[in-house]
């Protein structure tokens, strides 16, 4: 029989291996999937994605911008001139997750499509 502590560190390991849990991991944050939206339509200099994303701060987007590269699905290409300039793409992981978030996206319409047909039926 198990003790508490050894059921409570069976099941933290569990969720650190949960795919759904990475998955929500690597593009969960307020601005990770519209920075995704942004880099779906092809390279991005951090301006060019910090005037597509309203309400974003400088520091917010670079430390999003450093997870997502961290968690390999964006690419930082940095080029040495003067003024400096720094490209963002995605990488092959990155583009990976176009279908997922498409899915996503529909089915996020559906759902605000039958909350508007419940709401009409309360009224």
């Amino acid at each position: 029989m198990l003790t508490k502590f050894e059921m409570k560190i069976k099941s933290t390991n569990k969720k650190k291996n949960c795919p759904a849990e990475m998955a929500i991991k690597v593009i969960g944050g307020r601005w990770k999937l519209l920075i995704l939206k942004e880099l779906f339509d092809g390279v991005k200099r951090f301006n060019e994605l910090h005037r597509s994303l309203q309400g974003v701060t400088h520091k917010m987007l670079t430390q999003q911008l450093r997870e997502m590269e961290a968690d390999g699905i964006v690419h930082r290409q940095v080029y040495l001139q003067v003024p400096p300039k720094v490209e963002y793409s995605l990488t092959p992981l990155g583009k990976s997750l176009k279908p997922m978030i498409n899915e996503m996206h529909e089915w996020g319409i559906e759902h605000l499509n039958s909350h508007k047909e419940n709401e009409n039926i309360d009224e």
